[in-house]
């Protein structure tokens, strides 16, 4: 009788080790998934991080350049240069307030690849871009 009751014990038990190292597979596998997703996230997010950083730099750069020579601040102002080696996409455009006003705004834009840019009318910084950094500063002197 005790012979009996041990046999259907352990028949009522196969398999359950295999079903256990089944549920373990799927836990580790979503988790390991999690972690690729979150992998993929933060290097997009560094990636947008460096664009924002190099537009800020250009920006900078060009208005230090007409702070550097405020008699010719006026002479800087274009619209939609190119920036294709430092952004991909990138476009820089200067403006002035009004003619003789001391005061420019810095627009640089761009589009990360496999993005879709806005059109010139939708876009905030008035460019066919998907991204837009600005900056104004007074130049006085000259």
């Amino acid at each position: 009788m005790l012979k009996q009751n041990l046999s259907s014990a352990k028949s009522s038990q196969q398999g359950a080790v295999i079903l256990e190292a089944l549920i373990a597979i799927v836990i580790f596998s979503m988790g390991i998934l999690a972690l690729v997703g979150l992998q993929a996230a933060m290097l997009q997010n560094t990636t947008n991080s460096k664009f924002r950083a190099d537009a800020s730099y250009i920006a900078q750069q060009r208005l230090g350049r007409m702070w550097a020579d405020p008699a010719n601040a006026a002479t800087y102002v274009t619209s939609n240069s190119s920036l294709a080696p430092a952004l991909p996409g990138g476009l820089l455009s200067i403006t002035q307030a009004a003619a003789g006003s001391t005061q420019f705004r810095v627009n640089v834009g761009w589009t990360a690849p496999g993005e879709a840019a806005l059109t010139a009318a939708a876009s905030p910084c008035a460019m066919a871009v998907a991204h837009c950094f600005t900056t104004t500063a007074n130049i006085a002197g000259g």
